[in-house]
């Protein structure tokens, strides 16, 4: 009798409604984006990440006395437990950053650990917290482990962009690069139903601490189908010293049915609306770095792939020229998912905990009909 498993095409709970949610609203139109009803361009435009943040984690815009709050208190939240720099300090420079972050959230669990009750204002301030000091976990090891500095994680900066690319450069960013952060942040806050958000929901169903959800779901962004996107677009773009060289070199590419990464959306179906920012954001920061040739060659792709595919560039495209542009070395861009991310990901966690219901769906089996057992000397 043949054991083979057959395999069906297709993908795993595509279309399917696996929840409610009342934290985010994605492609109902084709192309539309909304966190708690908010419009994602209407963000983008004019709220700072960490009015967001509060959208997201508290459920309402916060007023300017909330805000100017909120922003006191994240800047306390910025250091580090010694344990906790100890660890760091342990990981080697060609760690992956992500599993830098996973482990350091881990870690911090073990140390601020999370109140049995599991209230909703314990995981927000648990949220604060993280978010807060990711980008202190991720630079003091990348500091650490690349030129053997400890690193100070407090400085003047008011925002967690700021205090992100002072930390990495180690001086106060430009008003350009701070908005250009804060406006990626913004767009990479929330999405749904994703991997890692759904992820982070299964962890949470089973009553695991809100460390455990949030370590989950960073392994699944860790993921190269998932979060990885924007640095695989950096490797793409920097192949070409020109927008012409480019366009020849997708070109043969495409016909070798290559895939290329940055194009195209499970969700979305007319555009990623977050592109329309992204891309503007990468249109200041290369003409400010003189370095146009990098937003022409990522325009021209675009144009490349819409013209013979009809396939729009989503988030990750125009945030690698982005990052890249602000100095941030490419094996740190998924990180900086996380940091915002995180918000998104501790909405649905409190959220899934009110319902306080194990996900566990059916499977449909497809192995080999009921056997009977052979003795072990009766097998060939």
């Amino acid at each position: 009798m043949s054991t083979e498993i057959k395999k069906k095409k297709g993908v795993a709970l595509a279309g399917v409604a696996a929840g409610t949610t009342a934290v985010c609203t994605v492609g109902h139109s084709g192309n539309d984006l909304h966190y708690r009803g908010y419009d994602i361009l209407d963000l983008a435009d004019h709220a700072s990440f960490e009015e967001v943040a509060y959208l997201l984690i508290y459920g309402k815009l916060p007023n300017a006395t909330e805000l100017q709050a909120y922003h006191a208190k994240l800047k306390q939240l910025r250091d580090l437990p010694d344990a906790l720099k100890a660890v760091l300090e342990q990981i080697p420079a060609d760690a992956h950053p992500m599993d830098v972050m996973r482990t350091a959230c881990s870690m911090l669990g073990t140390l601020e650990q999370e109140d049995e009750s599991h209230s909703d204002e314990g995981a927000r301030q648990i949220t604060d917290r993280l978010m807060a000091s990711f980008g202190s976990m991720l630079l003091y090891w990348y500091h650490f482990s690349h030129t053997g500095k400890r690193i100070d994680l407090n400085n003047d900066e008011d925002s967690i962009a700021a205090h992100f690319l002072h930390l990495l450069h180690g001086r106060s960013p430009s008003d350009l690069h701070t908005e250009a952060m804060n406006k990626s942040l913004v767009l990479y806050a929330e999405h749904e139903f994703n991997a890692s958000t759904f992820s982070a929901r299964v962890i949470a169903g089973t009553l695991a601490d809100i460390y455990s959800a949030i370590s989950g779901a960073i392994g699944a962004l860790s993921g190269p189908k998932h979060g990885g996107a924007n640095e695989a677009a950096m490797v793409i773009i920097q192949r070409y010293s020109s927008a012409d060289d480019a366009e020849q070199d997708i070109m043969a590419r495409m016909a070798k049915k290559e895939i290329i990464i940055g194009f195209g959306h499970p969700v979305y179906t007319l555009s990623d609306p977050r592109n329309v920012a992204i891309k503007e954001v990468a249109r200041q920061l290369c003409q400010s770095g003189n370095n146009m040739n990098l937003f022409d060659i990522s325009d021209r792709i675009e144009q490349v792939m819409w013209r013979e595919k009809k396939m729009f560039p989503n988030l990750d495209w125009y945030s690698a020229s982005s990052y890249h542009m602000m100095g941030i070395p490419t094996s740190l861009f998924t990180p900086i998912f996380v940091i915002s991310r995180v918000t998104g990901w501790a909405a649905h966690i409190i959220e899934q905990r009110f319902d306080n219901k194990i996900i566990r769906p059916n499977a449909e089996y497809n192995g080999p009909n009921e056997r009977p057992y052979i003795a072990i000397e009766q097998r060939e």
